[in-house]
């Protein structure tokens, strides 16, 4: 069957922990839209308590909505599951193995549980764990317990992935390596939903994101989009003598905002390449040296600090016990 592009597709979907009528209940989820495509590394995004891994429960059909439609693969995940489940793999935040079992045994359990799995050294293979096969669960490091995870989320070939902060734990080397497996993935057909508080991870792998606060989608596009959204700044230190009264009129370069301390300036543009060439054509008409100059886009870590990071008038409700958001 084909489901065309729209391999996950949200719509108002909700989530409330609690009672029905309990007015001491949570909605977690309050009204979240998108669409994944067939194909595509799409990144979930938000702070602790955002309600992002609450929705991706939803996705994985661990859990009935409160309200609105999911579809993954065309059908309902939890009230189809059936058909479902042999077609998605699931990384969890955390795994729970035997700890006497190998990683080999390990696989191996999980693979008789599992439709056309892949051969146990070509799964642990993947994820570099080839020369632990051996080795008990008790002994493995944090890092290699993560890549095992990730292991048996791509034992069944799946045509989606879901990866609920798959390199938490990893160090760099391992980190970077995964990344190249993804994109692997990503690049043979696997549509990939990711959430991640590494937002250079979200950076370098996704082919758009959303970041949620407080339960909703408060902005998505590419990272590119994300990013051109908020300004760009250049900072330099002013020469001895010179105030930033001295400079030509900050509107006129294009200047949004800055900012002075200690000698420091920084201006905020959302057209930086005319703002750094009004400021040194005046640096050069004047003869002077901008110390310290340096000028940069927004990086997305700023863009979600901005969005997701703003603080509400309200204090948030605590997110309900369980795995963490």
């Amino acid at each position: 069957m084909d489901f065309g592009d729209g391999v996950i597709e949200v719509s108002e979907l909700r989530r409330r922990y609690g009672r029905p009528g309990d007015d001491k209940g949570f909605e977690a989820v309050r009204g979240v839209s998108f669409t994944v495509r067939r194909g595509e590394l799409f990144a979930l995004l938000g702070t602790n308590g955002a309600g992002k891994t609450s929705t991706v429960e939803l996705l994985e059909g661990l859990a009935r909505p409160t309200g609105g439609r999911v579809r993954v693969l065309g059908h309902d995940p939890h009230e189809e599951r059936r058909l479902v489940r042999p077609r998605i793999g699931v990384m969890l935040q955390e795994g729970g193995f035997p700890s006497d079992l190998t990683v080999a045994e390990t696989v191996t359990m999980w693979a008789g549980c599992t439709t056309g799995a892949r051969p146990t050294d070509e799964a642990l293979g993947l994820v570099g764990l080839g020369g632990r096969a051996n080795v008990r669960i008790k002994q493995l490091s944090g890092g290699e317990r993560r890549r095992l995870d990730l292991a048996l989320a791509l034992l069944g070939r799946p045509e989606v992935l879901f990866l609920d902060e798959p390199t938490t734990g990893l160090d760099p080397e391992a980190r970077h390596a995964t990344w190249e497996l993804v994109r692997t993935l990503r690049e043979e057909g696997t549509t990939v939903l990711l959430t991640t508080h590494y937002l250079e991870e979200a950076e370098a792998l996704a082919d758009r994101l959303a970041i949620m606060r407080e339960g909703r989608i408060v902005t998505s596009g590419t990272p590119a989009d994300v990013i051109g959204s908020h300004p760009a700044r250049i900072r330099f230190a002013m020469p001895d003598g010179w105030f930033v009264g001295d400079l030509p009129p900050l509107a006129e370069l294009g200047v949004l905002r800055h900012e002075e301390a200690g000698g420091r300036v920084e201006l905020q543009t959302s057209e930086l390449q005319r703002t750094l060439t009004g400021l040194l054509l005046w640096a050069r008409e004047k003869e002077l040296e901008l110390e310290g100059l340096d000028a940069r886009t927004a990086s997305l870590e700023e863009a979600f600090l901005a969005i997701a990071g703003a603080t509400e008038a309200a204090a948030p409700l605590a997110a309900p016990a369980g795995r963490s958001e």
